[in-house]
């Protein structure tokens, strides 16, 4: 466990899983272009690599790489900025370069760019986004402090040390080019 913010990025470098603190849980992430660590991340949470995951980043640019930004129209990224930095996770269309390990059965992306301050440091320490799912074992509550971490992954699992944001629900999740709600928030 660790509480140092240069050594939670290094083991991000080295591919390892890491929690960290979000607007409402503690979040489960990795480096998203790393196979090896996204299926560690998988396992730990027990979840199938078809259902996708969501990225967070500290702002737009960093998730560039990872969306086809030029299938938004300047309504539809207007709409989506006037909602970040926030609890709101967009599903945009994927670039075709995207890892299937991310987008998992789809060819869409759910991406969020958050407004939690250590998140924002996090990704901007890190220099790009994070994969992003509740600190939860499956079946279990998610984490919402630096304790229920400990006791659902171990002593050892390193966490960053800090608060939720104080929302009570997991991040909104809709549609990008349709505004269609996926989850409510």
């Amino acid at each position: 466990m660790t509480d140092n913010i240069n050594t939670i990025v290094e083991l991000l470098g080295q591919q390892r899983v890491v929690a960290y603190p979000t607007e409402a849980v503690f979040g489960l992430g990795c480096d998203p272009d790393s196979e090896s660590a996204v299926s560690e991340l998988l396992s730990i949470k027990q979840r199938s690599w078809e259902k996708g995951l969501i990225l967070i980043a500290a702002d737009y640019e960093q998730l560039k790489p990872y969306v086809d930004d030029t299938a938004l129209t300047q309504a539809q990224r207007e709409a989506v900025f006037s909602r970040w930095p926030g609890p709101i996770t967009w599903v945009m269309p994927a670039r075709p370069t995207t890892p299937k390990w991310l987008t998992g059965r789809f060819d869409t992306l759910a991406v969020r760019v958050s407004d939690h301050s250590q998140v924002r440091t996090l990704c901007n320490a890190f220099g790009k986004p994070l994969v992003s799912t509740s600190a939860n074992l499956s079946g279990l509550e998610p984490c919402r402090t630096v304790q229920a971490v400990r006791e659902q992954f171990g002593e050892d699992f390193p966490v960053l040390i800090g608060q939720v944001g104080g929302r009570q629900n997991p991040s909104e999740i809709r549609d990008a080019l349709t505004g269609m709600l996926f989850r409510q928030g």
